[in-house]
C-alpha cells in the first residue's frame, strides 16, 4: 500500500515504514513528533487505486520526526560574463526534515 502525498508543496511517494527527507518542518517541529499530512493525491491499496479530486477524503499519512533538521549537500552557484570582469559567487544548502512514515489512514 503506498500513497502520493504533497507535503509544502512537493509531492512524495509514501510507503509505511519507509524514510522521507521532505522540506523542512520548521522550528515548532521536534524529535519525536507526530505529524499528519491529509492532503493525500493518490491512494493504492493492492491494486485498488483512487485518485483524489483534487485530494482524497479522509485519508492522510501519519509520520514521526526522526531528524528535525538536516543540512543538504552545498551547491555553488557561479555567474560569470566573460571579458566584462563580472563575477558572482553564491553558496545554497537546503534544509530538510527527516520524517518515518508510521501509517498510512484510508478513507
Amino acid at each position: 500500500m503506498y500513497a502520493i502525498v504533497e507535503i509544502k508543496g512537493q509531492q512524495f511517494k509514501a510507503e509505511e515504514g519507509k524514510f522521507l527527507y521532505v522540506n523542512y518542518l520548521g522550528e515548532e517541529v521536534k524529535e519525536g513528533d507526530a505529524v499528519s499530512f491529509d492532503k493525500v493525491l493518490l491512494l493504492d491499496a493492492d491494486g485498488d487505486v483512487k485518485v483524489g479530486v483534487p485530494a482524497v477524503e479522509g485519508a492522510k499519512v501519519d509520520c514521526e520526526v526522526l531528524v528535525p533538521l538536516v543540512k543538504g549537500d552545498k551547491v555553488i552557484v557561479f555567474k560569470k560574463k566573460r571579458r566584462k570582469g563580472y563575477r558572482r559567487k553564491n553558496g545554497h544548502r537546503q534544509y530538510f526534515s527527516k520524517v518515518l512514515i508510521k501509517n498510512i489512514v484510508k478513507a
